[in-house]
């Protein structure tokens, strides 16, 4: 398919999308069946494009005056590709399978236009309603901060040190473009281009032999920030996949018991495969049985309890654009709801002096601090442990990482903007 081609597809798929209200995903895949000559490539490109104008939906509406599907993927080359108007007059010229060539109103809006006066939640790309929470948190810098959380994110991997260590993978993936990650001691980072396709990583060696899985930079401090240590009772009571879980088992090396539970057995499915791959022998898996609790035997016994706490997803949206348009205020208060039960069940089940990890993959306020503050009300038994000591375990990168991070009483935050990540929030407590 020509370039041209291509943008005509995205903007077929973007009104699907928005006619059908269907994921993007499923429209992508809807219309990938329905064109089967479409080669690897093409498909590759025109989900770049689509996944960049859901990043840009609200700015791009905006700079073109118009909320078309055509007129967003305009608005986008601007603003997310930097392309200026002759270039995508070029590419819109009418000809077979191109889109219709620009108007007066159109060209005038590519040259001229600009997102001065735009509200915040337009300018950054996010729902409205959330702006009140991203002011709370980021203030006047929530527009940059949402943009940056608007771009596309790397691909990043994590070195399984129980099988290999990161200068002998980043030796063999270099012909993948893989170089070390600013932060992490274990993390390798690949860099992907607006249409590029994903690497295939799946049929590399390193990653069929478990010397490497696929982990954001943000999510492999968070697991290096709780301590884990060998010989330790460590529970990572929402398991999922197990993406922390196999970071934990790593840091443990092999030595203690490593529990992975969740109250889903369906979000436990691949974690078996994935153990078996990575080498971890100490982790047993708990799936629930009917209504019976899995880790009933555990009480005031763990070391570590790590949650990985089930939230909003805000700091993902890099990484899932069409999430944010989707997300509702009643999901945000439904996921409060079991913020709060996971902690006050984690409570039970560290022994004295031992430690509670609490982790989101959200930027909200509500989920993050306010969260932590509320728990040690009902549980004055524990103390948030200062974030300076949480970061020590970078060693001669901590002090750099404290001054790119937002630090708070209650833990750290760390943004795509600040830190290169995902939007993670990580606090531990200590109990006493």
């Amino acid at each position: 398919m020509i370039p041209a081609a291509r943008l005509s597809a995205a903007i077929e798929i973007i009104a699907a999308i928005e006619t059908q209200r269907v994921p993007a995903a499923q429209a992508l895949k809807e219309w990938g069946t329905a064109h089967r000559f479409a080669g690897s490539g093409d498909r590759a490109a025109i989900s770049g494009l689509v996944w960049d104008v859901l990043r840009r939906r609200a700015s791009s509406a905006y700079l073109m005056g118009s909320e078309t599907p055509r007129a967003r993927l305009l608005g986008m080359l601007r603003l997310e590709r930097g392309m200026d108007v002759d270039a995508i007059a070029a590419l819109c010229d009418g000809g077979r399978f191109a889109p219709e060539p620009l108007d007066e109103a159109e060209r005038t809006a590519l040259a001229s236009g600009s997102l001065d006066g735009a509200p915040a939640h337009v300018a950054g790309d996010y729902p409205e309603w959330l702006d009140a929470q991203l002011a709370a948190v980021f203030g006047e810098d929530r527009v940059a901060e949402a943009t940056a959380m608007a771009s596309r994110a790397p691909l990043d991997l994590r070195v399984n040190t129980l099988k290999a260590k990161r200068e002998k993978v980043l030796g063999s993936l270099k012909h993948l473009g893989a170089k070390p990650t600013p932060w992490s001691p274990v993390g390798l980072r690949i860099e992907l281009g607006a249409d590029a396709r994903n690497p295939g990583l799946h049929s590399e060696e390193d990653f069929l032999k478990g010397a490497v899985e696929v982990q954001d930079e943000g999510s492999q401090l968070a697991a290096l920030f709780s301590a884990a240590k060998p010989g330790e009772q460590v529970i990572d009571l929402c398991a999922g996949a197990g993406g922390k879980t196999l970071a934990l088992a790593a840091m443990m090396g092999g030595k203690g018991r490593l529990i992975a539970a969740d109250r889903d057995k369906r979000q436990l499915a691949p974690i078996h495969e994935r153990l078996s791959r990575a080498g971890v022998h100490n982790a047993e898996v708990r799936a629930p049985k009917g209504e019976a609790e899995p880790l009933a035997d555990i009480k005031a016994s763990a070391d570590l309890v790590l949650i990985d706490a089930p939230c909003s997803g805000t700091g993902t949206w890099r990484r899932n654009p069409d999430a944010k348009w989707r997300m509702r205020p009643g999901a945000l208060e439904v996921r409060l709801k079991d913020q709060v039960e996971v902690l006050d069940r984690a409570a039970g089940m560290v022994k004295p002096g031992g430690r509670i990890a609490y982790i989101t993959c959200s930027v909200l306020p509500a989920e993050n601090n306010e969260q932590m503050r509320a728990f040690i009300a009902r549980h004055p038994e524990f103390s948030i442990v200062p974030p300076e000591e949480t970061a020590s375990v970078l060693w001669d990168k901590a002090e750099d990482f404290a001054a790119a991070a937002l630090r708070s009483d209650e833990g750290w935050l760390l943004t795509p903007r600040r830190t290169g990540t995902d939007g993670f929030f990580v606090a531990v407590l200590r109990k006493a």
